[in-house]
């Protein structure tokens, strides 16, 4: 059991994870933020499902892959929560809503979308 826990943690474990420094995404005014920092800065975007293992391994996957750096902001969004940020972020950078999803934007656009399993800290680590 204990092994299954580590894998895919707990229906307790919704809360967001700490390796790195993500901010809360959770008010719609937030991606006009995202848009104008992007212009100078890359941001990643984790759309995470709280309530499914597959979304809390590929999060737990990516972080433990992920590097820190000054180059990129990190921004997490619960989408159970959040459901209508959800909507809009599809819109905004004009990708199909998944779950789990990753979005890297840059210049506002983004420039590199994957989910499931192929969500892939290596690619974002080239694409920085």
């Amino acid at each position: 059991m204990s092994f299954l826990k580590n894998m895919f943690g707990t229906s307790d474990d919704n809360q967001q994870p700490r390796k790195l420094n993500w901010n809360n995404l959770e008010d719609l005014g937030q991606l006009n933020e995202i848009v104008d920092l992007s212009a100078t800065k890359a941001i990643i975007i984790f759309k995470h499902s709280t309530r499914c293992s597959i979304s809390r391994m590929a999060l737990k996957q990516f972080e433990s892959e992920m590097e820190t750096s000054d180059k990129v902001t990190f921004y997490f969004l619960d989408l159970l929560q959040y459901r209508a940020i959800s909507t809009a972020v599809a819109t905004q950078f004009s990708v199909h809503h998944q779950s789990p999803q990753l979005l890297l934007i840059k210049d506002g656009k983004c420039v590199y979308e994957a989910s499931h399993s192929d969500i892939d800290a290596s690619v974002v680590i080239k694409k920085l």
